[in-house]
């Protein structure tokens, strides 16, 4: 499942989350923008991580940045990223239970990745998904897919 533990629960500033960020220097400012949200109900939950064990859901990511927003925000901010390669992960947790709720398997709300790649069966490689953020700003449009 993307994202289905309560690990989303921590927010972009809770104390182990921000080892993503840059210590001392500008880092970059990741933006991620959302398209084809299906409605203003629960949370967008974000899973940024740099390490391929760990994606798609971050669990036991100590350096995974991950926060929740309002399935209403157009976009949100990762301010002072570190420089380097990684791969996003989101769920449209609709009823707010922070879990991606699925139906005999198949995804019941909605879910999306970085680079938004062609989906098959379970969640993309993370290579098929990974991307550079570069000193300065980067941004991302994470088209957000419904199956049910």
């Amino acid at each position: 499942m993307i994202l289905s533990r309560g690990i989303l629960a921590r927010s972009l500033l809770a104390a182990g989350a921000p080892l993503l960020l840059a210590a001392d220097g500008p880092g970059s400012t990741m933006t991620i923008q959302f398209d084809n949200v299906r409605n203003a109900r629960g949370m967008l939950r974000l899973c940024l991580t740099r390490d391929p064990s760990y994606f798609p859901d971050c669990s036991g990511d100590p350096q995974a940045v991950t926060t929740s927003v309002p399935a209403t925000a157009s976009d949100v901010r990762f301010p002072a990223v570190e420089p380097g390669s990684y791969a996003l992960s989101v769920i449209h947790d609709e009823n707010d239970n922070h879990r991606l709720d699925t139906m005999l398997g198949i995804p019941k709300e909605g879910f999306g990745f970085s680079r938004n790649p062609a989906i098959g069966f379970g969640a993309p490689a993370f290579a098929q998904v990974r991307f550079s953020a570069e000193a300065g700003d980067s941004r991302q449009t994470v088209r957000m897919r419904y199956l049910l």
